[in-house]
């Protein structure tokens, strides 16, 4: 026994003494590059990725409130998690102003409408984050300057206690209904999804159509503001909220025949201060948690359909979300131009 253990210990010594006298020496890994178009050629791992972004050591994101998509738990997760400062700038501010306010506010990223993103992609920096792949060709530059993050329906949010159900936006002229958009369709990007969903006729936009609907909703004295309406024109993603804080006060629809449908889209600042951590942020917002987190505000992850197949989407939130009648219809940018260049002619 003690022969087998001494010849045991010598053959350890000598495995040990082999492996301390290798020339063979590990490379170290490349340097970083910070402002790289992957997290593969700029960081190697995601380790690396997080090492850089916390030495950074804070984050500017803009117009994205707490309570829009749950963004207030996607913020504090990233923060707790990563050790990165998230530095809230202008949580209110539309597409148009998060623009117009980079260069005075500097944020590191930006949360946009399609048509925002396309007119000034030149301004973000290419990144394709690993979940690239997964996301609809036709919602994402196909250099990475700007992808989408998130989507929804136009909807329809009724209080049925006081209104009949609305299956068409068409019913929303009957007596009864008080009706509210969020906002000014000449400065709201809801407000103006509101009119044109009402303006689908066969999946097309007839943006006279929508126009003339509110007009006459008007007329009758019954278009108001949201505190005082029994109806709101909006995001199913806003609307589901509602009713989620009480099921039998408030009731969404997405009605069949105007399945109007949008995505917002994420860019990096071309100029971004902390260029790691907002490479980081990309990456948490399109993993499988951050998707799940966006669903958990009722929008509908842009990487959901190819969560779902692997299995990694929550399904159970998924069902919560408000029926959808259909695919959606995307409106072109032209479709978009010609339908503000006349809201901004006919409304009053």
């Amino acid at each position: 026994m003690t022969v087998r253990t001494s010849a045991a210990a010598l053959a350890a010594i000598l495995v040990s003494a082999g492996c301390g006298a290798s020339t063979t020496t590990q490379k170290p890994p490349p340097p970083v590059n910070a402002h790289a178009a992957s997290m593969k050629v700029g960081f190697g791992t995601m380790e690396r990725l997080a090492e850089e972004a916390k030495k950074e050591g804070s984050l500017n994101v803009i117009g994205i409130p707490r309570d829009w998509v749950n963004y207030g738990e996607i913020i504090d997760t990233f923060a707790d998690r990563y050790g990165v400062k998230v530095n809230e700038l202008e949580p209110g501010a539309n597409s148009s102003r998060e623009i117009e306010a980079a260069g005075e506010l500097k944020p590191d990223v930006f949360d946009l409408t399609l048509d925002v993103a396309v007119a000034n992609a030149g301004k973000f920096a290419p990144y394709k984050v690993l979940g690239w792949q997964d996301l609809p060709d036709h919602v994402k530059d196909p250099k990475g300057a700007w992808y989408a993050g998130y989507g929804g329906y136009m909807s329809i949010g009724y209080d049925p206690r006081r209104v009949q159900a609305p299956t068409s936006f068409a019913d929303l002229v009957k007596p009864g209904y008080t009706v509210a958009l969020d906002g000014d369709p000449l400065r709201s990007a809801a407000a103006f999804d509101g009119v044109m969903a009402a303006s689908l006729q066969s999946g097309t936009p007839r943006v006279e159509q929508g126009v003339n609907l509110f007009e006459k909703i008007k007329q009758a004295g019954r278009l108001t503001t949201a505190d005082k309406a029994n109806v709101i024109v909006d995001w199913d993603h806003l609307n589901a909220a509602r009713a989620a804080k009480d099921a039998e006060a408030w009731k969404v629809t997405i009605p069949r025949d105007a399945p109007l449908g949008a995505y917002y889209v994420q860019a990096i600042n071309k100029n971004a201060t902390h260029p790691a951590a907002a490479r980081l942020w990309q990456e948490f917002l399109f993993s499988d948690e951050g998707q799940n987190l966006l669903q958990k505000g009722y929008a509908r992850p842009a990487r959901g359909e190819a969560m779902m197949m692997r299995g990694t989407l929550d399904t159970e939130q998924a069902a919560r979300l408000p029926a959808a009648p259909g695919a959606p219809v995307l409106l072109t940018i032209p479709q978009q131009d010609a339908a503000k260049a006349y809201i901004k002619h006919e409304w009053r």
